[in-house]
């Protein structure tokens, strides 16, 4: 048990990332496949899907987030949030498969109005496993939500089918700064205990 708080403790939001990951590709993709297989969902409908970008292609990736952002704000975005998620080794963009979770809201048609809350409670778990995996890599990450900004950008830059909706983006690399420690809370104004 105090091995898998140990590796929820050390998953961090590490910002300053660079090109040299500690492991090699094949195993940060064998995590994300891994996860994807095995994070539940509800009524197994595997609705999740992750597309994995690396290389120049996660350079082109943000620097077209980056040209969306500036069309959508009047000009009013930052280039340097984007460079460091550029610099990175790779991103992970999460979605949902819409046709999948329809099948099944058919099959399951009494628990209608509730597919899409478990299917975004699925999605949370899935990134939340791949990101406490990369760390036990050695591997930085962050999240990250340009969504919906971004969305049509995205289907069309990556060639996706329509019933794939965009939920997050996971920028991923080397840690070329370690973030700074968490500061310690009473957990007990968050967490109440009735017995």
């Amino acid at each position: 048990m105090s091995s898998f708080i140990e590796m929820i403790k050390n998953r961090r939001s590490v910002y300053a990332l660079n090109k040299d990951l500690p492991v090699f590709p094949e195993k940060v993709i064998e995590l994300i496949k891994d996860c994807v297989r095995y994070v539940p969902d509800a009524f197994d409908m595997k609705s999740q899907r992750a597309l994995v970008i690396m290389g120049d292609k996660n350079t082109e990736f943000w620097n077209a987030v980056y040209d969306t952002l500036v069309a959508v704000s009047g000009g009013r975005f930052s280039r340097e949030r984007t460079d460091s998620f550029a610099a990175g080794a790779g991103t992970i963009l999460y979605f949902y498969d819409g046709a999948a979770v329809e099948e099944t809201r058919r099959q399951y048609s009494l628990y209608a109005e509730n597919f899409h809350d478990w299917v975004m409670q699925s999605n949370g778990m899935l990134q939340f496993a791949v990101w406490t995996g990369l760390r036990t890599l050695g591997v930085g990450a962050s999240l990250q939500h340009y969504n919906p900004a971004i969305d049509a950008m995205v289907k069309k830059m990556f060639d996706l089918p329509e019933s794939w909706t965009l939920v997050a983006q996971m920028p991923f690399g080397g840690i070329a700064n370690a973030p700074e420690p968490k500061v310690v809370e009473d957990i007990d104004l968050r967490v109440k205990i009735e017995k």
